[in-house]
């Protein structure tokens, strides 16, 4: 991280340098950490640059000038919502920031980024990424400024765009690099994205720019054929014009083999945050005592990013690679015998793939469990519940939770997970995701209705009871979805009310670019049906569709009544406030 760090390894230059807006924390779960070490173990000569002063160009120059080429993620989180809530408010924290203090990276990192190294070295090739590039590839609806905006590779100026998990590819552009071949020229590369005046005659052309920032109906047309060429097996080159060039986005980059995941995660991590650091740093507390088992989700939630970024193929480590890194974990300073967390994106997905490998080769599905499971799914939890088992059997480990979310809607077909669940990696409550219990709302977000959400919760209770335990489950719930009206949520309070549910926080919806709901949040309708939503947009109702989550809370009761009231369902109200049983099928629920 400095001048002198580079000295005491005899460094008098670096190959790389890397840009980050989060703290530098040596850890597999900070993108940056892990791409620096990757860069690393081939040879390259790499500084890291933790949330600098972009307005300063000598806080850029502290290392000098790089070799090679120098690389900017946003960090962890897309800039605008790390900085802002759903209701557009300034956040008073940063869990990736020493002191969890807020402002220290820049609104729209990667362009602010991307401008101070251009004005600190000039003619340095500087390629983007992380997920707020990889979710800004295209002309994308950004709500803070409810706007379209072009794709960032446009407005940062940067030579190339590497979008998703990116390992492979940042390894080929260090290695065509150091042999002299230009990052702008560098058109064939996996997982990339490039601005040209010569686009290839081969690819799916989107509405332009101009186009989509004009017409709410054009934006939803280029959604429903991006949409299309997510799958690295069969994906076409998406080809949108910015005024005179044309931004060409290649095919995302192939999964990685276990192996290549191995070895990834074998590389020496010092699994600390920086020395320099003297304050903590909340992301890492939370993370410093979990291991990543595999990445990507198949979910495909309409409201969620990582499909965009890591992919719907699960990527799985070895459980030898895994039971080496708690082996390695246990012997950490401040480990006290409980690991935190064993899981990726969604814990049970772990070891599950495709049952057919040509079927896979030609899908063209965003997801693999809506609206119903796809029959090539392989769901076995033999893999998982091994991995739990073995790792249990550690003589450091004293306690293991999952703390990753689970599908489930997926549990019905893993029973033995589902038992070492709730018998073993539970400390009391359960977290899950209904997002909803509408059977419309549920629809539209691709996710499952809530007469399976009913089977789990009492399969939840039975296998607990006949356990003698006292656990519970926490619903998260999301407010103001698209597709979502106050009669929708009066239904999900109702639901709440009738299987003793109570959420104490509740997710507003934020519009992240690139994702579906977003898609339809800006356009009010769905791309892939064409079907027209209602859409949560003033600060009254989102605040009303928050309070009727909150129904059993004193204060919200105000809120709630008059939610009831423009509703016209102020009949319910003597259910919901007076505490009287309902006399029909709460949320008129049909299995």
């Amino acid at each position: 991280m400095t001048r002198t760090e580079m000295a005491a390894r005899g460094w008098d230059e670096l190959d790389v340098l890397l840009v980050s807006g989060d703290a530098y924390v040596d850890h597999p779960s900070f993108g940056v950490a892990l791409l620096a070490r990757l860069l690393e173990a081939e040879g390259y000569r790499v500084g890291i640059l933790a949330q600098p002063d972009w307005r300063d160009p000598e806080a850029l120059r502290g290392m000098g000038r790089p070799r090679l080429f120098a690389g900017v993620s946003a960090g962890a989180m897309d800039s605008m919502v790390n900085h802002y809530t759903a209701a557009k408010k300034i956040r008073r924290d940063d869990a990736y920031t020493p002191g969890g203090r807020a402002g220290a990276r820049p609104n729209r990192a990667v362009i602010a980024y991307t401008a101070a190294l251009k004005g600190a070295f000039k003619g340095l090739p500087v390629l983007i990424g992380g997920i707020e590039a990889s979710l800004r590839r295209l002309a994308h609806y950004d709500y803070w400024d409810d706007a379209v905006r072009r794709s960032v590779l446009v407005d940062s100026k940067a030579d190339l765009l590497l979008y998703g998990m990116a390992e492979t590819v940042l390894l080929e552009v260090a290695r065509r690099a150091a042999g002299g071949e230009a990052l702008k020229a560098m058109s064939d590369l996996r997982g990339s994205a490039r601005l040209t005046s010569q686009p290839p005659e081969e690819g799916v052309r989107l509405p332009s720019f101009e186009q989509v920032a004009a017409d709410p109906a054009a934006f939803g047309e280029a959604y429903r054929l991006a949409e299309g060429e997510q799958n690295p097996y069969n994906a076409c080159p998406l080809l949108q014009e910015h005024g005179t060039r044309t931004l060409v986005v290649n095919p995302p980059a192939l999964p990685l083999s276990e192996a290549d995941l191995d070895r990834i995660y074998a590389l020496p991590f010092q699994k600390l945050p920086h020395p320099a650091y003297r304050e903590p740093i909340p992301a890492y507390e939370q993370i410093r005592f979990s291991i990543t088992s595999h990445r990507g989700c198949f979910g495909g939630c309409a409201f969620c990013a990582i499909t965009h970024h890591q992919g719907k193929l699960i990527q799985s480590r070895s459980e030898a690679s895994i039971l080496a890194e708690i082996d390695a974990l246990t012997g950490h300073p401040d480990f006290r015998g409980t690991l935190t967390d064993i899981g990726g994106p969604t814990a049970n997905m772990y070891g599950l793939d495709c049952g057919d490998a040509e079927a896979r080769k030609l899908c063209r599905r965003s997801g693999c469990l809506f609206p119903k499971p796809c029959k090539h799914l392989r769901v076995s939890d033999r893999r998982a519940v091994h991995l739990l088992e073995q790792a249990r059997r550690h003589d450091r480990v004293k306690h293991l939770f999952v703390a990753s979310g689970v599908r489930f809607d997926l549990l019905e077909r893993q029973p033995d997970y589902f038992d070492a669940l709730l018998t073993r990696h539970v400390g009391g409550l359960l977290k899950v995701a209904p997002e909803s219990t509408s059977e419309a709302v549920t629809r539209v977000m691709r996710k499952p209705g809530p007469g399976i959400f009913i089977d789990f919760l009492r399969r939840f209770r039975e296998h607990s009871a006949a356990a003698g335990l006292r656990q519970a489950v926490v619903p998260y719930l999301i407010a103001g979805h698209p597709g979502c009206t106050l009669s929708d949520m009066v239904d999900v309070a109702l639901f709440l009310r009738e299987q003793r549910l109570r959420v104490e926080q509740v997710q507003e919806f934020t519009p992240t670019p690139g994702t579906l709901s977003t898609c339809i949040y800006h356009t009010g309708r769905d791309p892939l049906t064409g079907e027209v939503l209602h859409v949560p947009r003033t600060e009254k109702e989102r605040k009303l569709q928050k309070a009727l989550l909150l129904w059993h809370l004193p204060e919200q009761r105000a809120l709630v009544a008059e939610a009831l009231r423009l509703a016209g369902r102020e009949r319910d109200g003597r259910v919901l406030l007076e505490g009287r049983v309902s006399a029909r099928p709460v949320g008129r629920l049909r299995r």
